[in-house]
């Protein structure tokens, strides 16, 4: 299985939706990302790893190794599940301060992403990114 941030790249998502044509090309595409995405331990699909802000159910969880942050996700949402992959590859593997200083707005504006979701998606994928950026700076707090 790929590992997001390691074997799937931000600059590989950049350059495979570059080659699609349509949007609807392009959701199949961060939906077929998405189920790429290893499967979340139900045992973490908690209260505590809940994504609060996303219209669909969404869990985050990380674990500190080596000063990189190895992050699980997953949604009821196909789409979503896909969003999320979009995120880990920019975020997955990195290290806290790696994490903080991403461009992320960038990131997004380079995939003209944020414009052809709904209000709800692009608000939870906002907190997708929140979340990931706090935990980041709480875990950089404590080096």
């Amino acid at each position: 299985m790929k590992t997001f941030g390691s074997d799937i790249t931000t600059d590989d998502i950049v350059d495979s939706l570059a080659f699609f044509d349509s949007w609807e090309d392009r959701y199949r595409y961060i939906i077929d990302l998405g189920k790429e995405l290893p499967p979340m331990a139900e045992s973490l699909q908690t209260e505590e790893n809940q994504v609060k802000g996303c219209q669909s159910l969404v869990w985050l969880s990380e674990h500190l190794e080596n000063d990189r942050l190895f992050f699980e996700a997953d949604s009821n949402s196909h789409i979503v599940r896909g969003l999320l992959a979009v995120v880990l590859a920019a975020y997955n593997t990195k290290s806290p301060a790696e994490i903080q200083t991403f461009d992320i707005e960038g990131y997004f504006e380079e995939l003209n992403l944020i414009k052809h979701l709904s209000p709800s998606r692009g608000n939870g994928l906002k907190a997708m990114v929140a979340r990931i950026r706090e935990t980041a700076a709480r875990i950089a707090a404590m080096a």
